[in-house]
This record gives C-alpha cells, structure tokens and sequence, in this order.
C-alpha cells in the first residue's frame, strides 16, 4: 500500500508453483484505507507478514478446538466472507485475498461490523494452506477463482491435483469444498481432478446438485458479472473422504 517494501507486486513462487492470481494493487489508498492496512488489518492477520507460520493467536485458536474453522481461498470483496461471518457467529473464518484492495475492503468491514471470527492473509493462499495443521479446516470455499482462459495460462489456474492434495491433508474426514465458477472449461477441468483424486468425492446426483445455488451460498459480484455477461455458473461441493485403512498394518 506505502511506498517501502512490507508488500511485493509479486508472490514468491517455487518452480513448480506458478503465480494463480493477477495484480495485487489498485489505485494509491485514500488516507483511511491506508489506516485500515495499517492499524486494522495488523491484528488480523492469520501470517505474520514475512513470515511462514501462523500467527500466535490463530494457531491457538485453531489448537483449541473451541469452534469449527472455514478456509476462504480468494474472497474478492469479501461479500460472501462477511456474509458467512454473520450468519455463523460460531464459526472462524480465513479469508485468503492477494488483491490488496480486497482484503483493506474485507477489514473495513470486519471493522464496521465488530466482527471478531473472521481472520485474514493479504497474499497467496498456498504458504498459508502449508502452515495451516493436518485435518483443522471443517469447509472451505474457493468461489470464481481467475479462469485464466488463454491457453498458455491454463497452467496458472488454482484448482489442480497439487492444491487438491493439500486441502486434503488440512481438511477433516467429512469436511465440505465448495467451488463456483462460471467458465464451462474450467469446470470440466476442476471436475475431472477431483473425480481423480482419492481424498474427495462429488455426492451429486443429479443437475441440481451443481446448476442451483444454495440458499446458504450467497451471491458474489463474479457471479453477478457472469449473470449480466450470459454465462452460468456452476456450484461444486465436494466432501472429504476419510483415509483409506493401512491394510499392511492391520488398521
């Protein structure tokens, strides 16, 4: 947001890990926003910024076990992050967004609206899926993530095999991913990778199941924009399937 060098332009990223979203500035900041990120936004960081781990207060909540733990990967301008917040006091949620904008307008309103279960990560979402312990996430939601839709960026789209293992490892056994997109190419691709995959299962059963959004799956401004462009979106949930039992040892 400032001019010295707590944020980068660009994520670091291992050989095998591509960069999956685009810029991650917009305009220079009003002066509140620029209080925002830095007096608001601080305290509610799930990663200390720099940092690999989690922040102190995060993996104690997440050790205690005191309430279920849901996992936003890209929440955009945070319409269905604050909403989810809302309706499920009970619940903490991590919202992951690397468009700065974004993540100043989710703790405007986390500000705003006094909310206290909803904690936040200002960049790529995967070194925060890493540091995150096994089986500690109850749901996650990945909604109209970039399509990337020339054919030489296909390879940057989020949803493959790699993020689908390690989603796995922090998801329970029963755990829900929900994933919404509105690009027909992009879901047969996050299809046919789930389907591949042995730690989740797609229960749909009939159209229904994927083509009618859930009343508890509230419109975001990526789905309105598809609405408005004649496109329809598509609304996967997927379950997390308990591992298969160690035969050679008898469990």
């Amino acid at each position: 947001m400032s001019g010295d060098d707590r944020k980068r332009d660009t994520a670091d990223e291992a050989p095998e890990e591509l960069r999956s979203f685009g810029r991650r500035r917009g305009r220079k900041p009003s002066p509140n926003q620029q209080r925002i990120f830095d007096d608001v936004l601080p305290p509610l960081r799930a990663m200390a910024d720099g940092d690999t781990t989690l922040t102190a207060r995060l993996s104690a909540e997440i050790t205690s076990g005191a309430r279920p733990i849901w996992l936003e990967i890209g929440f955009g301008g945070s319409e269905h992050l604050i909403w989810q917040a809302r309706a499920n006091p009970d619940v903490l949620l991590i919202g992951c967004e690397p468009f700065l904008d974004g993540v100043v307008k989710a703790a405007a309103r986390i500000e705003t609206g006094s909310l206290e279960n909803v904690r936040l990560h200002d960049d790529d979402a995967r070194p925060l899926l890493r540091a995150l312990p096994d089986a500690s996430i109850d749901r996650a939601f990945i909604l109209f993530p970039d399509p990337w839709p020339k054919k030489r960026h296909v390879k940057r789209r989020l949803i493959n095999s790699a993020l689908l293992d390690e989603l796995a490892r922090v998801a329970q056994p029963g755990a829900e991913l929900r994933v919404g997109t509105d690009i027909a190419d992009y879901a047969r691709t996050i299809l046919l990778a789930v389907l591949a995959h042995p730690g989740w299962d797609w229960p749909a059963r009939d159209r229904s199941d994927w083509a009618v959004r859930p009343e508890d799956w509230p419109r975001t401004r990526y789905e309105q924009k598809a609405e408005r462009e004649g496109r329809r979106s598509s609304y996967f949930r997927f379950i997390r399937q308990p591992a298969a039992p160690n035969l050679l040892n008898g469990r």
